[in-house]
């Protein structure tokens, strides 16, 4: 029983401590950790931050708490005392030793007074020593005098509590500094070496004031004095840096940074050049170049750096190697440093991203906004950069130095590197941030104007007509921003960093202007016979405004024409021998050249597109007809009612279905074409942007078609782009268009030849007019007699045609041929018009209709009949002073397209194998569609940067006219052969 009731509470423990330990681990896993902020600051003045619990904790009794507020020390008057603890202890000093020692370990008895701080202090000039040479402290401190004479030359110390050799430029009797040498920067100088009147103030030209800055006002008299009395290379390295914060600017005030560089520059004339180099001076900084008139193209243009860049191959070299010695801005070397990654470069990028402005042919450009308070963290004062080219040779290593543009410099208030080359001054040394020289106060105070490389650009300029990849010295380009400061916290400041590219591109351009000379020769004389044959077309000799009009219509399109096989011819070289390249030859145009190039491109589009639209109004206005050749089968009459309501006897009528039908299959195939639309787009798209050949258009000279994303991409180039676009959009246009008719409409269909054979079972005859005095014509007229007929009759009439039981489709007996071009007289053009005259006139105004006319539907039936009788009769030869004869065309008047003969008498009939009549369809102008397409893509792409956008534009594009030819080739269609417009579907 008592085990049982044992075991019974054991259990009910049991569960309620597993209860517990459920609750308690429910509350840890709820619990947030939330902690007070504090900082150094926020402590009390005898408290510490503790940077262990990032809280405030209270000192010990007699403690205060440091400047820096992480530790604690003692009151003024307390001496610490070692204990075995870590904690501090005080203990006050007594009375007859109130002061305490530097160390803070000791109370003394002092020799003078005290400071603030409750040790003691010592006349200037003096030495506090508080213990022996042993180490033992001393009952009362003493005060001992530096000698400063002859036989000791010594001073007190910065920390004065040791005696030290005073500076080399005091020793001559004494130490002291005394009248009339001048004291400046810890430096005694003598007299008359340098006028004291220095000028320490910074110009900020593009704020338009000067700052005197703190740095100047404190270095700049004594680094000058100190470099020209004693040479001494920190000063005069600290003096160049001065002026290269002046923007390496000349003015009229001669004791400014740069004045005083340059004097001293002058005054060492008959001093010997370092690295045999006459514009570096020895002991001196190399700033400039010199300032005879031409001498920037002589530097950069003159003579080649040795050795050259290859793309591939064993001997491959596209790596650009820069070297930088970097300075201090107090002068001191600091070390050699190899240019890649982010020392140029302030926007944070990836290494592999920066590494690429350092391989030859890759154009590269990094632009970002960066926060002026971390500029001010990572650079709180400037470093200087003198950039040389390495050019290796192992053991004999070279180094190349890089001349250097400043975008702002300044030669007596001039920006004269703004202005052509001839004018530019040449420099060296840069720096990137300067957050120093813009402090007027202190070199401790906030900054009033800082100053930003906003560009740094290093240009290479090919050595024309190089076949081993020579260039000439590259050029660093610098610009620099002034940045007056109002809320660091808020401020931000854009940089760039480019590397470009630049060849002579006169030669090229040359070329492509002669060539668009001569083509646009060609182009005028091509134009001008397209006119005459047009007034031969339209039997009119006259010369008016018209005939101008339509001379340049022509020779917009030809113009056109010329524009796009420069520009395509262009695009496609410059793709092939820039990217096929082993060793570098040719280098893409920049893009402030390639301007030109797109203008070109704008000009063949917009008259591309002229040609396009006077095209598209000659089809929706060619003249058509369909001529009826059924009769009637017997001499079967029916009874229709008369005029007067009295039935009369009239001749069965012919059926209108076949000619409705041949009117419904030209309404159908006026927009068919030699290409697919939607194939051409997905396949372009296809290439370009899944297969990765849009990359073969990037600014450098790699043909990979695939990229990293981690690897930096470098932008477009729009002769490569367009060259890239326009060559694949013509080669995928032209494998449909050898498809379509090689392999389509021999083995598939062939709508146009179908057209044809649908004349001939339809029994129609179709005659189209684009010009007034000529066209096309389809003979359609059936060999049987009669096409209204049942299926029987016409399968056997089909039959008999296979077998050669009966007569030939051609116009000619005994021949095939059913198409023509036709060139009228100008008698038979006459009396073609007055038959269709009333329907012009009832289509015209309304007050030039005759109400007493019949309706208009009567009109429509008697002018069918009439001009389908007329011209049925003509082709019949019915009309003597109108007949016609038939020929073959010589072969020149194809190639010029323009007759030779004139139809005075007899219209001639010239028989056409080829089917022109599609000239006045889509189909017969694939090249224009196909050119127009391609101009369209590419402008498109050119302007937004967008192959997809393109591609839907350009296909919408071809929907909306393919909609307006459909459209409007319909209602012309319902008004020149009178069909219904309600049977056509």
């Amino acid at each position: 029983m008592a085990t049982g009731t044992l075991r019974f509470v054991a259990i009910r423990h049991k569960v309620r401590l597993v209860l517990f330990l459920f609750i308690y681990a429910d509350s840890l896993r709820c619990q947030q950790f939330v902690i007070p902020f504090r900082a150094p600051a926020d402590c009390g003045a005898q408290e510490l931050f503790d940077i262990s619990s990032l809280s405030c904790a209270r000192c010990g009794s007699n403690q205060l708490g440091s400047s820096t507020g992480l530790t604690c020390v003692c009151k003024t008057g307390y001496r610490s005392v070692t204990t075995d603890k870590a904690s501090l202890t005080c203990q006050l000093c007594p009375p007859d030793q109130p002061a305490v020692t530097k160390d803070g370990f000791g109370c003394i008895r002092c020799p003078g007074s005290l400071s603030d701080e409750g040790k003691c202090l010592c006349p200037p000039a003096r030495v506090l020593v508080e213990r022996d040479v042993s180490g033992k402290l001393l009952d009362e401190a003493r005060c001992e005098t530096c000698d400063g004479n002859i036989s000791a030359l010594s001073v007190p110390s910065s920390s004065g509590d040791r005696c030290e050799r005073c500076q080399a430029t005091f020793i001559d009797t004494s130490c002291m500094c005394n009248p009339p040498n001048i004291l400046a920067g810890g430096l005694c100088f003598p007299p008359g070496s340098l006028p004291t009147n220095v000028n320490p103030s910074v110009t900020y030209a593009q704020l338009k004031f000067s700052v005197q800055s703190a740095w100047f006002v404190k270095n700049l008299y004594s680094s000058s004095a100190a470099c020209l009395v004693f040479s001494n290379l920190t000063a005069c390295q600290a003096l160049g840096n001065m002026c290269v914060m002046n923007m390496h600017s000349f003015s009229g005030v001669s004791n400014d940074a740069c004045g005083l560089f340059n004097s001293i520059f002058r005054s060492m004339a008959a001093v010997s050049s370092t690295q045999d180099i006459s514009y570096w001076r020895a002991n001196l900084p190399w700033l400039y170049y010199g300032d005879e008139p031409g001498l920037a193209s002589r530097v950069l243009q003159t003579d080649p750096i040795p050795g050259g860049f290859s793309f591939r191959g064993k001997n491959k070299n596209n790596d650009i190697k820069l070297l930088a010695a970097v300075y201090n801005v107090r002068g001191e070397f600091l070390r050699w440093e190899r240019l890649g990654g982010n020392t140029l470069q302030l926007c944070p990028e990836t290494a592999i991203k920066q590494a690429a402005a350092y391989s030859f042919g890759t154009a590269y450009k990094e632009s970002c906004e960066l926060s002026v308070a971390e500029l001010m963290d990572s650079h709180p004062e400037p470093l200087f950069y003198d950039v040389f080219l390495d050019l290796g040779g192992g053991e004999n290593r070279k180094l190349l130095p890089l001349p250097t543009l400043v975008y702002n410099q300044q030669y007596n208030g001039r920006f004269v590197n703004q202005e052509s080359m001839k004018n530019w001054y040449l420099s060296r040394r840069i720096f990137l941030v300067d957050m120093l020289s813009g402090r007027e106060k202190s070199v401790s105070s906030q900054p009033k104007v800082i100053r930003v490389a906003s560009s740094v650009k290093i240009r290479f300029q090919m050595v024309p007509r190089t076949q081993k990849g020579q260039v000439y010295p590259p050029l660093m380009i610098v610009t620099y921003t002034d940045v007056p400061i109002t809320d660091i916290n808020t401020q931000t400041v854009s940089t760039t960093f480019a590397v470009e590219y630049d060849m002579d591109q006169s030669e090229a351009r040359i070329k492509t202007d002669t060539a668009l000379g001569v083509m646009g020769g060609v182009a005028v004389l091509y134009s001008l016979l397209k006119t005459v044959s047009w007034k031969r077309r339209i039997a009119s000799p006259l010369i008016d405004a018209g005939t101008m009009l339509k001379f340049l219509l022509f020779y917009a399109g030809d113009l056109a024409n010329v524009f796009f096989a420069v520009t395509v011819g262009t695009g496609l070289y410059w793709l092939i021998f820039y990217k096929a390249q082993q060793f570098v030859s040719v280098l893409l145009p920049r893009p402030a050249q390639e301007e030109q190039f797109v203008t070109y491109i704008g000009c063949a589009f917009t008259l591309k597109a002229f040609q396009f639209l006077h095209k598209l109004v000659m089809q929706v206005s060619v003249d058509v007809f369909l001529i009826d050749w059924e009769r009637p089968r017997s001499k079967s009459i029916r009874t229709v009612p008369g005029s007067s309501g009295e039935p009369k006897r009239d001749a069965a009528p012919v059926s209108i279905w076949r000619t409705y039908f041949v009117a419904n299959e030209w309404n159908e195939i006026q927009t068919i074409r030699k290409i697919s639309p939607t194939f051409q787009i997905m396949a372009v798209l296809f290439f370009l942007e899944v297969l990765g050949f849009s990359n073969l258009a990037l600014r450098d000279p790699w043909s990979t078609l695939t990229r990293s994303s981690q690897a930096y991409t470098p932008p477009y180039s729009l002769i490569l782009r367009y060259g890239l676009a326009a060559t694949l959009w013509l080669c995928i246009g032209l494998l449909q268009v050898i498809f379509f008719t090689v392999f389509y409409e021999h083995f598939v269909e062939d709508k146009i030849r179908q057209f044809v054979d649908l004349c001939s079972i339809s029994n129609v005859s179709v005659l189209l007019l684009p010009q007034r005095c000529f066209g096309y014509y389809i003979h359609g007229r059936s060999v049987h007699g009669h096409a209204d007929t049942n299926m029987e009759e016409l399968n056997n009439n089909l039959k008999r045609e296979a077998e050669s039981l009966c007569g030939q489709r051609g116009l000619l007996p005994n021949t095939d041929l059913q198409t023509f071009q036709v060139s009228l007289t100008n008698r038979l053009r006459s009396q073609y018009d007055r038959i269709r005259e009333p329907l012009i006139r009832r289509n015209g105004p309304q007050r030039l209709i005759d109400a007493s006319t019949a309706n208009p539907f009567e009109q429509n039936i008697r002018a069918y009949h009439t001009m389908n009788h007329f011209l049925g009769s003509i082709i019949d030869h019915a009309h003597p002073d109108m007949d016609y004869i038939v020929k073959d065309k010589l072969v020149f008047e194809r190639v010029i397209g323009m007759e030779f003969l004139e139809p005075s008498d007899k219209s001639i009939f010239y028989n056409d194998e080829a089917h022109s009549f599609s000239d006045v369809l889509f189909y017969g102008n694939e090249a224009t569609l196909l050119i127009f397409d391609t101009l369209f893509f590419c402008v498109v792409d050119l302007g937004s940067q967008s192959f997809v956008l393109a591609a839907v534009l350009t296909y919408a594009q071809q929907m909306i006219f393919r909609l307006i030819r459909n459209f409007l080739g319909r209602k012309n269609l319902v008004n020149k052969t009178l069909v219904d417009e309600r049977f056509l579907i």
